[in-house]
C-alpha cells in the first residue's frame, strides 16, 4: 500500500488506541495478531487490554430497572418496559464514551473492537465530545435505528442510532430508564449515512424517510458500484470535506460467505473487495478520527468460519488505517446480547 495521506485531525506522531470488551470476538482479533499487524503499518498502538467492566453489574435481584412510577398502561411506559438490559447497556456504553473521548482528546485514533452494535452509542458519543462536527458512516446490513416505540424485540443493539439522533421521547422522570441515556451525544441526521442496508424493519423505513436520512442499500451498490456509492455517501455527509469521520463497521454488512461468524448474517451483502474498498476510501480522505469493528462473534460458527471472519476483520482494520506512522488507541469493549 502506498504511503498514507496526511490526516487533518491527528497530530504527528499519530497514535491508535485500542480497547477490548467481555465477549470473545474482540480478543480473537487481538490473538490473531491485529496489534502487530497495525504496528507493522507504522502506527504506534496503545492497547487498553480486554475490558471486562468489572465495576459495572446488573442491578441486584428485586430491582426492576424497567419499572416506572406508574403502571405500564400507557404507550410510553409499556415501551420502556420492553427494553432489554437497558441499565447495563447504558452504563457500559457511557464508560466506552469516556474512554473514546479521553483518547481522542489526546490526538489518538480510537479503534473499538466490539460485540454488538449498541456500543456505538458510546463510541460515537465519545467522538462527538472531542469533535463536535464529526460525521458518521455506518456500514451495516441493518439500520439499528428503532425507537422505543418501533422496536418489537426491545433489543438495544437495534436502537443505538435512535438514541444518538435523539428520536426517543424525553425521560418522564429522573428515575426513568430513559434518563440513563441522557448522556448520549446528539448526532444530527444530516451527518449520518448508511452503506449496505438490506434488512430494515418497517418502522425503521418510516424513520429513515421521515428524517430524510441518507441510506445506500445493496441495491444501490449493485446499481452504481461501490466506488460511486462511497463517493456519493461522502458528498452527502461531508460535502465540504472538512468534517472528521467516524467509521462504524458491522461485519454483517459483508455477505455471510465472506464473514459467516456474526450475530445476524443476511445474504446478499458486500463482497470482500467492496468491504475493503470502503475502508480504503475512508482512509484516503485523511479525515478518519475513529473506527469501530463490531459483531465478530466466534460463538456462532465452526472453527474455520471463525478463523475466516477474524481474518477478514483484521484486514478491514488494516485497510481503514492504511500505511502510516501515527498513534492508534485500540479499545476492545463489548456488551453481551441477552
Amino acid at each position: 500500500m502506498s504511503s498514507a495521506p496526511s490526516n487533518n485531525f491527528l497530530p504527528s506522531p499519530k497514535t491508535v488506541a485500542s480497547k477490548l470488551g467481555v465477549d470473545k470476538g474482540p480478543i480473537h482479533l487481538v490473538q490473531a495478531g491485529l496489534i502487530n499487524q497495525v504496528e507493522e503499518l507504522g502506527w504506534r498502538v496503545v492497547f487498553d487490554g480486554h475490558h471486562q467492566f468489572e465495576d459495572i453489574s446488573p442491578p441486584p435481584d428485586g430491582i426492576q430497572v424497567n419499572a416506572t412510577t406508574e403502571p405500564a398502561v400507557d404507550t410510553l411506559s409499556a415501551s420502556i418496559a420492553k427494553l432489554r438490559s437497558p441499565f447495563l447497556v447504558a452504563q457500559v456504553c457511557e464508560s466506552v464514551a469516556s474512554a473514546v473521548q479521553a483518547h481522542a482528546e489526546m490526538g489518538h485514533l480510537p479503534v473499538t473492537l466490539g460485540g454488538d452494535h449498541s456500543l456505538a452509542m458510546g463510541t460515537i458519543s465519545g467522538t462527538l465530545r472531542a469533535y463536535d462536527q464529526a460525521c458518521v458512516i455506518w456500514i451495516d446490513a441493518h439500520a439499528d435505528i428503532n425507537t422505543i416505540y418501533s422496536t418489537d424485540s426491545g433489543n438495544i443493539y437495534g436502537m443505538p442510532l435512535s438514541f444518538l439522533l435523539k428520536l426517543n421521547p424525553p425521560a418522564p422522570s429522573l428515575d426513568s430508564v430513559l434518563a440513563k441515556f441522557d448522556w448520549v451525544s446528539h448526532l444530527p441526521a444530516e451527518r449520518l449515512v448508511y452503506i449496505s442496508l438490506r434488512d430494515v424493519d418497517k418502522g425503521e423505513k418510516e424513520i429513515l424517510k421521515k428524517h430524510r436520512i441518507k441510506a445506500f442499500s445493496m441495491h444501490e451498490v449493485d446499481r452504481y458500484g461501490i466506488g460511486k456509492v462511497v463517493e456519493m455517501a461522502l458528498d452527502h455527509v461531508n460535502p465540504q470535506k472538512d468534517r472528521p469521520i467516524h467509521l462504524s463497521f458491522d461485519v454483517d454488512a459483508l455477505d455471510p460467505s465472506v464473514a459467516p461468524s456474526t450475530g445476524t448474517p443476511v445474504r446478499g451483502g458486500l463482497t470482500f473487495r467492496e468491504g475493503h474498498y470502503i475502508c480504503e476510501a475512508i482512509h484516503e480522505t485523511g479525515l478518519l478520527v475513529a473506527l469501530d469493528l463490531m459483531e465478530v462473534n466466534p460463538a456462532l460458527a465452526d472453527a474455520e468460519s471463525v478463523r475466516q471472519t477474524v481474518t477478514v476483520g483484521c484486514s478491514l482494520v488494516r485497510s481503514a488505517l492504511g500505511k502510516s506512522s501515527i498513534w492508534l488507541h485500540v479499545v476492545c469493549a463489548v456488551v453481551h446480547r441477552s
